[in-house]
């Protein structure tokens, strides 16, 4: 499967989009020759609302420690929580702010910063998470296009929100394709009116849904990752992404989602990213498919997700990078319990990854054997805590640190707040 996109099928992509666009935004002639009669009736209608009356604030900080009952100091997670193991302690894991709303029938916006992130050694410095539009192309608003950085649709876990989450982090398999989770391109989703009403009942009903990225979602991006730049040097290079998922509900009321997903492109690996003297190709075939099922916790729920494909990884023995296969998956199992109020969620995760990390130092090499238990315990809605013991094993090997394998438990907890 060739991973370039032919400039042709690119251009052709762009016309159509731009002849939709302006299909839609452009007035009929109907409507043209009306319009100072329609001006002067809506003067006399109800008012509408200017564009910063109709949009919100919200968001939400995490704080964690993991170090109690740690039994291996050397054993890290560099993806997952830079505070975990030797010289972490107390760490804001997430501090954002989402401004999300419409700025007219057709038209809305989110931006969502996030003030945790780590530069250098540096704590609490802001970066940009997500910077989109969604531009409606019906009036049912079942057609949207989404323009800017936004999460990539591969991956049930890596769409939900990490506010909405139960264990601390995604699971390596498949969010080792997207780090960070996001990208800067554009997507196409399309969804019926009412299943768009039911991906918003899993979440407000406390189902821990992922949101809503329609029942097919179809896309082109950079492929680099967020915040960086496009690096492939033919423009026909982006990465191409489609995913089809469905939400059914059972006659008893259960629901259950199951999708599949995949994506194609060429990754670049950046200079500053590979150890001196450490020899291969500067791009990479970087493409994977992956299947979903999610049982919604009511009151016992099953979330499991696999992949397989193939990108970088570095051969430390040999000190070379080249593209090689891989292969993750995920189980868990929830149980939702309420009472007085509250809502206690206890859970079990199990995953395993044999493959490269993209983002990482030499595409790091990474065999992962990782079980987890622990319960989300929600008081009330302004306050989460999460109790999570981990068992891992985990080898992680670039060109300068061969030969580490680490295996160690820790009990790890978070204070989630929402605001």
């Amino acid at each position: 499967m060739s991973s370039a996109v032919p400039a042709s099928v690119v251009r052709g992509v762009v016309v159509l989009v731009v002849t939709i666009v302006l299909s839609v935004l452009a007035p009929s002639p109907a409507r043209a020759q009306g319009r100072g009669v329609a001006a002067d009736s809506a003067s006399q209608g109800p008012r509408t609302r200017p564009w910063y009356e109709r949009v919100s604030f919200r968001g939400y900080t995490q704080i964690r420690y993991n170090r109690l009952f740690e039994t291996n100091p050397d054993l890290t997670c560099p993806q997952c929580d830079r505070s975990i193991g030797r010289g972490g302690g107390f760490l804001i894991r997430r501090a954002r702010l989402v401004l999300s709303g419409d700025m007219s029938d057709r038209v809305s916006l989110y931006i969502q910063p996030d003030f945790a992130s780590d530069v250098s050694g540096t704590l609490h410095v802001g970066q940009l998470r997500d910077a989109y539009f969604d531009l409606f192309l019906d009036r049912g608003k079942t057609f949207r296009l989404r323009f800017g950085q936004s999460k990539v649709p591969f991956g049930w876990e890596n769409l939900q929100s990490s506010s909405n989450r139960i264990p601390l982090d995604r699971a390596d398999p498949l969010n080792s394709a997207i780090p960070n989770e996001r990208d800067l391109g554009v997507f196409a989703y399309w969804a019926p009116t009412r299943i768009r009403q039911r991906f918003r009942v899993l979440i407000d009903s406390g189902f821990k849904g992922s949101g809503d990225y329609g029942v097919v979602g179809v896309g082109a991006f950079n492929g680099q990752t967020a915040n960086r730049p496009e690096a492939n040097q033919a423009s026909s290079n982006l990465h191409t992404v489609l995913r089809v998922s469905y939400p059914f509900r059972l006659a008893n009321g259960q629901f259950i989602e199951v999708g599949a997903q995949g994506y194609t492109g060429r990754f670049v690996l950046p200079p500053n990213q590979r150890t001196s003297g450490v020899t291969g190709a500067s791009e990479f075939d970087d493409e994977r498919a992956a299947l979903s099922l999610v049982v919604y916790p009511q009151p016992l729920g099953l979330q499991a997700e696999w992949n397989m494909g193939r990108g970088p990884e570095v051969d430390p023995a040999a000190r070379v990078i080249d593209t090689r296969p891989l292969d993750g998956g995920y189980v868990q199992a929830m149980y939702r319990a309420r009472f007085a109020g509250q809502t206690l969620i206890p859970f079990v995760r199990g995953q395993r990854y044999d493959g490269g990390k993209k983002a990482e130092t030499d595409a790091r090499s990474y065999r992962v054997r990782e079980l987890e238990v622990g319960a989300e315990w929600l008081p009330m809605p302004a306050f989460e805590l999460t109790a999570m013991y981990t068992i891992s094993d985990r080898r992680y090997e670039d060109a300068a640190d061969r030969d580490n394998r680490q295996r160690g438990r820790l009990l790890r907890l978070q204070a989630q707040f929402n605001y």
